[in-house]
This record gives C-alpha cells, sequence and structure tokens, in this order.
C-alpha cells in the first residue's frame, strides 16, 4: 500500500473510533439556569449574559446589587427573587422604556454609505453613573454665543446679609 492509502486508512479508522464514542457518551442538552421571578429579561439568559446585564446596570447608575435587591435576614445573603426593594420595579420599568424608546426611535437602519448603524440608548444615556440623575432645566442662552454684542454683563450677586 502506497503511503497515502495507508495514511487515509488510519485517518478514517480513526474518524469512525471517534464519532463511535461520541455516539455512545449520553447527550448534552443546553441546561439553562432555573432563575426565579425574572419579569422583563428573557427566561432562557445564561449566568454569563444575566451578569452582564447586572453589571451594565450597577456600572451605569453607580451602585452595588444592594440598591435593588434585599438581604436576606435569616440566611445573610441576597434574596434576589425578591421584589421587597421598590427600586427594583423602578428597574423594570425603566428597561421596559428604554426598550420601547430602542425600538420606536432607534430601530436597525442603515446609513448612507449602507452600513448599519449603531444607535440607541442605554441606562448611562440618562444615569451617567449616578442613581438619581438630576434633573435640570438649562438656563436660556441669547443666541450661540451669549446675549447679543454690548449688553452689559449682568450686576454681581449682593452679598450675603443685605
Amino acid at each position: 500500500m502506497p503511503i497515502n492509502k495507508k495514511l487515509a486508512a488510519i485517518v478514517g479508522f480513526a474518524g469512525i473510533a471517534a464519532l463511535s464514542i461520541a455516539a455512545s457518551l449520553p447527550q448534552q442538552q443546553q441546561q439553562w439556569p432555573k432563575y426565579q421571578n425574572l419579569k422583563v429579561l428573557p427566561k432562557k439568559i445564561t449566568h454569563e449574559q444575566l451578569g452582564k446585564v447586572m453589571d451594565m446596570w450597577a456600572t451605569s447608575l453607580g451602585v452595588h446589587c444592594n440598591f435593588c435587591h434585599a438581604r436576606n435576614d435569616q440566611t445573610n445573603k441576597m434574596d434576589f427573587p425578591s421584589d421587597a426593594k421598590p427600586e427594583k420595579t423602578t428597574a423594570r420599568h425603566m428597561f421596559q422604556m428604554m426598550n420601547k424608546i430602542n425600538k420606536k426611535f432607534f430601530a436597525a437602519q442603515k446609513d448612507s454609505l449602507g452600513m448599519m448603524m449603531m444607535s440607541g440608548i442605554n441606562c448611562y444615556t440618562c444615569h451617567r453613573g449616578s442613581a438619581h440623575p438630576e434633573v435640570k432645566i438649562p438656563e436660556r442662552q441669547h443666541g450661540p454665543g451669549g446675549p447679543p454684542p454690548g449688553t452689559p454683563p449682568p450686576p454681581p450677586p449682593a452679598p450675603p446679609g443685605q
């Protein structure tokens, strides 16, 4: 037998052996963690995916797990399924609002070159690391650079007590 045929025969037998071993092993199915009380996140979420979502939320708000999740006093551990804290309900509502905004206003679109645009909002868009972002009304500006030319500056504030 020439060397190429011997090599082909060896590779073939090795392949058959590997297939027979694989066929004899029990088939593993995707095991989804059994998370309790998921109301807005998908039921089939992996541990890694859930961790990324929670990390993004915590970082965006500048908080830790205990901001939304209650501690079980008996076990002294976090009770993640519990709805005892109102912040958890608020987080769910904010997540639903964000999804509606993204779906309605930031649908996947193509730019003028035909490339998919990455757009949308997330928690950080508004929170910027603050659990309770300030609602601020911008000060009125007169034109792009302030008041019209020649307008005298406003008087300084009066000293306290006068």
